[in-house]
């Protein structure tokens, strides 16, 4: 059982290489996309990574849950790639209808650490193999506004909680690996 982690920027090949890397282990895959079509924009982007992914995977569509869902599908005869956790904390981090102020503290809503510390536990202890999926956001400029910085803030939590976690962690640019942790896959 390994639990991987793969890192980077925005049309960097991070998707492609974890679908690669799934691919290779020659287990069942089931794929967790978090995404949701909330335009038409989101809806067009979604179509096409169904239509680019291995017809032989089945997906599962789950936007919040993702502990609960490592728990349910997680088993050594199979790799459970999650694409991806940016998304995944955008969906927490924004699941209340609510106003957000410009300056100031945001607290977070109620969901938020509870599934949060639902993944990570059960991320640390899955009975099968993990490939997740997330964005390095915090290699730019310091974003300007209380709602930017926030999700930022996050995402870097995240990802190191993820990161210490997982037994390898790789960076992705240009479509190539550079390994953080652990041994190249």
């Amino acid at each position: 059982m390994t639990r991987t982690f793969i890192l980077g920027g925005a049309r960097s090949g991070k998707s492609a290489y974890a679908e690669t890397l799934a691919a290779a282990t020659g287990k069942e895959v089931i794929y967790v996309a978090t995404a949701q079509a909330g335009d038409d924009e989101m809806a067009a982007r979604i179509t096409r990574h169904r239509q680019q992914r291995d017809s032989g995977w089945a997906t599962i569509e789950e936007p919040l849950a993702l502990g609960a869902l490592i728990e349910k599908w997680s088993a050594p005869d199979r790799v459970i790639l999650i694409d991806c956790l940016t998304i995944w904390l955008s969906n927490l981090l924004f699941s209340e209808d609510k106003n957000y102020p410009d300056i100031g503290e945001i607290i977070p809503p109620a969901c938020f650490h509870e599934q949060r510390d639902q993944f990570l536990q059960a991320l640390g202890q899955a009975n099968g193999d993990v490939i997740l999926v997330s964005n390095e956001v915090g290699m730019g400029v310091i974003p300007q506004g209380a709602i930017s910085r926030w999700f930022v803030d996050e995402a870097g939590r995240m990802n190191q909680a993820v990161a210490a976690t997982c037994d390898r962690a790789l960076l992705i640019a240009a479509g190539l690996p550079l390994v953080l942790k652990g041994t190249a896959c």
